[in-house]
């Protein structure tokens, strides 16, 4: 009897000896915190995003969180926010005050349907929040003349989408300001951390004032501030990642266009015209007449990695809801629902061999003998 082969991460973090040893040389320098490993990574990820002010800082939660702060939002205001995304996209709008007003997303993409952000404009409108799901660009073509026509800041989650484009253009390039997370998990990392991203270069120094007890100058403080500053220890590994991104997004678009091509049991993830998907996630869904818990624990038996991102979108999460409640606000998000009870995230993680896409398709194939 030969043992069952090793089960497919759905992901699979990378930490070399090159990332383990900018690390040590971090640690020996002595110059640990916000020091020349964070203002080099600033520079090297500006050229990610057509050459914007980048501003560092220790997760793409705080990332979004101080760049709405910086903005100046809080009570009275609302902003624009996929219901269909990480709780921490709406997380930053409550953190500093403001409303979220969540909106539907398109069925292709899962990412903001400009027409369901265009209905939800309010007098009390400050800021739409694209979220660059799964590695696909959000329809910035459609989202900036909407912010445009109406005055209103555009503040990108492109957390999980580095290196994605929109017509030529890199996400975190479009918006008044862009925001990245370098969670393990993301298509870099650097253990954890974020990044800001902006053209304006006061919105800059005020993120730069903002992630450091509101200080330029040690002791002078100018505004109130936090500390939300990002280590040298996770700028260097970031360098590190970044020198990477390139190949490792050309195999998760290689791993995605393979299962794009074989798969037949699920309904493959769909590519707006014009997008560069970077593949974050692998995310199909489950066809009528299939049960998504069913599809989930063959895949799992089969050795295959696999999670549902999200199961719960974030405006039926409890700390919204009865806030939601209160307020007397109810949302008709159809896409958003439907979404959340059909995707089912498969591996394409740079890690996976021949033999593991083989066996992904095999295993995903199999089930529409079996269900």
């Amino acid at each position: 009897m030969t043992d069952a082969p090793e089960s497919i991460p759905a992901a699979r973090p990378v930490i070399g000896e090159e990332e383990i040893e900018a690390a040590v040389r971090v640690l020996r320098s002595g110059r640990v915190v916000q020091g020349p490993e964070v203002a080099a990574f600033e520079s090297e990820f500006s050229r990610l995003v057509d050459g914007r002010h980048c501003v560092a800082v220790n997760s793409g939660t705080s990332a979004l969180h101080l760049t709405l702060m910086a903005l100046g939002l809080g009570p009275g205001d609302e902003v624009i926010v996929p219901s269909f995304s990480f709780a921490a996209s709406a997380n930053a709008v409550r953190l500093v005050g403001a409303d979220v007003v969540f909106a539907d997303i398109e069925p292709g993409s899962f990412c903001l349907d400009p027409a369901a952000v265009e209905a939800a404009v309010t007098p009390r409108t400050a800021a739409i929040m694209p979220v660059h799901l799964y590695g696909h660009p959000a329809a910035m073509d459609r989202l900036t003349p909407i912010a445009e026509r109406h005055g209103l800041a555009v503040v990108e989650d492109a957390c999980q989408a580095h290196a994605a484009e929109l017509n030529g253009t890199p996400v975190g390039a479009f918006g008044t300001a862009g925001t990245f997370s370098f969670y393990p998990t993301k298509n870099m990392h650097a253990l954890e951390g974020g990044m800001v991203t902006t053209a304006d270069a006061q919105l800059a120094r005020t993120l730069r004032l903002l992630r450091n007890q509101g200080m330029e100058q040690r002791y002078a403080n100018e505004i109130v501030g936090a500390n939300m500053r990002m280590t040298d220890v996770a700028a260097a590994i970031g360098r590190v990642q970044l020198g990477r991104l390139a190949g490792w997004t050309d195999s998760r678009r290689a791993n995605a266009a393979h299962l794009d091509e074989h798969i037949t049991a699920l309904v493959t993830p769909p590519v707006a015209e014009g997008a560069r998907h970077v593949y974050h996630q692998y995310t199909v869904r489950i066809p009528e007449g299939m049960d998504r818990d069913t599809v989930q624990e063959r895949l799992t038996a089969a050795g295959v990695g696999n999670a549902v991102y999200y199961p719960t979108p974030i405006h039926r999460l409890a700390p919204y809801q009865e806030p939601d409640r209160k307020a007397g606000r109810s949302w008709d998000l159809p896409e958003t629902e439907r979404a959340a009870a059909e995707v089912v995230s498969l591996p394409v993680h740079p890690s996976l061999t021949n033999a593991d896409l083989a066996r992904i398709v095999d295993a995903v194939n199999a089930l529409g003998a079996a269900l």
